[in-house]
């Protein structure tokens, strides 16, 4: 059976390093970080965190702000992005052949914490009215569809960390299987709030302040890593068939060409290498690729200790170690870990990567950790570096993995 080759059309994101496609750009040739210190009343201390200094609310009439949270807003306008920059908004005529994928794990934490707050501070009996709607982990992605019209599958995937990611499989396997013509897919995060990040805190997870510059408190693949930092955004793509982007000359950005999602079955908060690798191998299958064909890969590694030491085995034992295997990167350096968004974010990256010839740089990378053996790219982007495919790698609490395969010109199989 012959299936569709699944075309990128658009790509929309808000970020730390960048609140559309042409800033992310920028921001990756120059490494430059997102990252500073956040107050999280009532928690004490300062948390580096990957900060949007910007308040979304003033983009919507007042009468639907009590309905959105600041995720949904984020999740909205990335959509938003997407959809303008694909010149596609005839999803109304499309039925049942368009649809939206959406990677979520928080849903509303700020409308949430709001309302503890004046549950047991100022002993509310009931929340404010539609507080629920804005709640909700599938809230971005109805928002989207109503506002859009798209009235086939509208799904949301809470998969931890490859939320965003397999919502991107999803759709791209239901085009090209014949389901849908046309799909929004990504995913939103809003997590800087007391609530969260004092449950990440409480995992001994959280990265400390960089002493010199908290800029530099996430070191991926680093000797001197801490752990994580959080980040909040969003990122969408819009995904069409092949023959409908053709159709109607679209501007096409790449191809998922390949999609692998497979579990750990381990633990619930630690990684395990045989799992990662089954993720890798299958999205190789899936694109009709080998190890070779990938010239870079867009990684989790999130700068926790175990994880990082896990991940890169699993790449080395699918990918190799030779002076041919593929460059490495992981961008949470400057962007911090967007959880359910973090996925999305970096397929949206490594999209920019194929098309720029530039590949990102794992920022504060000065001091390579021997376990973490691969082809880094430390501190600084690689310019004029073509490549034809990449991959972007996520995984996730409860051991879900996703890795993505792109191509940047039309998959031969």
């Amino acid at each position: 059976m012959s299936r569709n080759a699944v075309a990128i059309t658009g790509l929309g994101v808000l970020s730390p390093i960048g609140m559309s496609v042409s800033e992310l750009e920028q921001s990756i040739i120059t490494t430059r970080s997102g990252i500073g210190l956040v107050d999280v009343p009532p928690l004490h201390k300062r948390f580096p965190a990957g900060v949007i200094e910007r308040s979304f609310a003033e983009s919507f009439p007042p009468l639907e702000r009590p309905f959105l949270d600041r995720c949904q807003q984020m999740a909205i306008i990335a959509a938003d992005q997407a959809i303008a920059d694909a010149a596609f908004d005839d999803f109304r005529d499309k039925g049942l052949r368009a649809g939206l994928h959406y990677g979520n794990v928080n849903g509303g934490v700020s409308t949430a914490q709001s309302w503890y707050q004046q549950m047991f501070l100022a002993g509310k009996q009931a929340s404010r009215p539609f507080s629920a709607m804005a709640i909700m982990g599938n809230a971005g992605a109805a928002q989207i569809s109503i506002r859009h019209g798209i009235r086939g599958p509208v799904i949301t995937h809470a998969s931890a960390c490859g939320s965003s990611g397999i919502a991107i499989a999803e759709a791209a396997r239901a085009i090209a299987d014949g389901h849908l013509d046309v799909a929004i897919a990504g995913g939103a995060e809003a997590p800087l709030t007391a609530s969260l990040i004092g449950v990440f805190d409480g995992t001994r997870a959280l990265s400390k302040p960089d002493p010199e510059d908290p800029s530099r408190s996430c070191k991926p693949f680093s000797s001197n890593r801490t752990g994580l930092v959080l980040g909040e955004g969003a990122a969408f793509m819009m995904l069409e068939s092949e023959p409908h982007a053709s159709a109607r000359g679209a501007k096409i950005w790449g191809y998922v060409a390949g999609r692998g999602i497979a579990s750990d079955a381990h633990h619930i908060g630690m990684p395990a290498q045989e799992g990662q690798e089954l993720a890798l191998r299958e999205a190789l299958r899936d694109a009709g690729m080998t190890a070779s064909d990938i010239g870079y890969i867009n990684a989790h590694a999130t700068a926790t200790g175990g994880g990082d030491a896990i991940e890169a085995r699993a790449i080395r034992s699918v990918f190799g170690d030779s002076a041919d295997a593929p460059r490495v990167s992981s961008t949470k350096g400057v962007h911090g870990h967007l959880l359910g968004a973090a996925s999305a974010l970096e397929a949206v990256i490594t999209v920019i990567a194929m098309n720029t010839s530039v590949l990102p740089a794992t920022a504060n990378l000065d001091h390579i950790d021997a376990q973490c053996a691969l082809r880094h790219i430390p501190c600084r982007a690689l310019s004029e570096q073509p490549v034809r495919a990449a991959l972007s790698f996520s995984c996730g609490f409860g051991g879900t993995n996703v890795a993505l395969v792109f191509s940047r010109y039309l998959p031969l199989n």
